[in-house]
């Protein structure tokens, strides 16, 4: 469902609709579904006290994140945009050695590494032997980077602040906030039923549905089991975008984006090791 992300926004932008208006409608669209949801199971109260830290959580990981992600797929296309949102585990390796202490061990320095040189293979590779059809598109690259960051942030937040709430409860707060930031900025467009068809689609399934399936997964499998399976994303989402939009990377692009996807797997390959030194018996 993430991996669809890309594809309703190209469809979005070809019905003229801007990429804000369409984070826009994504979030509040979402909300929807996740206020529903939390209201079925009856988890719409929060502390107060816990009221700042959801709503920076709605500005970082709603209005940042999906802006930053639909101006990516904008500027230079779905596929690359998937990829650079991937290199979330290398910042979530960085903000967690800098926030939450934890060490930042050798594997995770090399993914740091790895995941730096394959962005800088994806973004020089078309200069050096070309044979892309992605653009190279500076404020796009940018973009796609500023989505990993606030993507990564998810599991900060969520590790140090908002452990105690379930996700229903933590976007039914999060989404208006960051949807409220955003509205300044929005030109609404004259839309077609196609397009609003596409909105809602967009908020259901890419935000409410992925989500909901996602950490429904968590709660039946491990987190770095989910973590792998998660990598699909990227996957499916060059391969859609080769189908339907012609988009394909050149060689350099493509060393790039699996050295991207090699350190995340290193990653979550090294977290499962040291929780089974840890708990010898946590697989059962």
């Amino acid at each position: 469902m993430w991996g669809l992300i890309g594809v309703f926004t190209k469809f979005l932008l070809a019905e003229d609709i801007s990429a804000m208006e369409i984070a826009f409608w994504r979030a509040n669209f979402g909300w929807l579904c996740f206020l529903a949801h939390a209201k079925y199971r009856r988890i719409v109260r929060v502390s107060y006290r816990d009221l700042p830290v959801l709503l920076s959580f709605g500005f970082v990981c709603v209005t940042m994140f999906y802006v930053s992600y639909q101006l990516a797929i904008r500027d230079v296309g779905m596929a690359l945009a998937a990829v650079l949102l991937y290199t979330a585990p290398a910042w979530v390796a960085f903000l967690s050695r800098v926030i939450l202490k934890e060490p930042l061990g050798a594997i995770k320095l090399t993914c740091v590494v790895m995941t730096i040189a394959g962005v800088a293979c994806i973004s020089l590779g078309p200069k050096l032997l070309g044979g892309s059809t992605i653009p190279l598109d500076l404020f796009g690259l940018a973009a796609g980077l500023t989505a990993g960051l606030t993507y990564a942030l998810y599991y900060i937040f969520g590790k140090k602040w908002l452990h105690r709430y379930s996700t229903p409860t933590i976007f039914t707060y999060a989404l208006p906030f960051g949807s409220l930031i955003l509205l300044p900025f929005v030109d609404f467009a004259p839309k077609s039923s196609t397009a609003w068809l596409l909105l809602v689609g967009i908020g259901m399934i890419c935000s409410y549905g992925a989500f909901s399936a996602y950490y429904a997964g968590l709660r039946r499998m491990e987190a770095t089991n989910a973590a792998v399976i998660a990598t699909f994303e990227p996957v499916l989402a060059a391969v859609l975008a080769f189908v339907l939009f012609g988009e394909q990377f050149g060689i350099f692009g493509y060393a790039g984006s699996a050295l991207i996807m090699a350190a995340l797997l290193m990653v979550v390959i090294d977290q499962k090791t040291r929780r089974n030194k840890e708990c010898p018996n946590s697989d059962r």
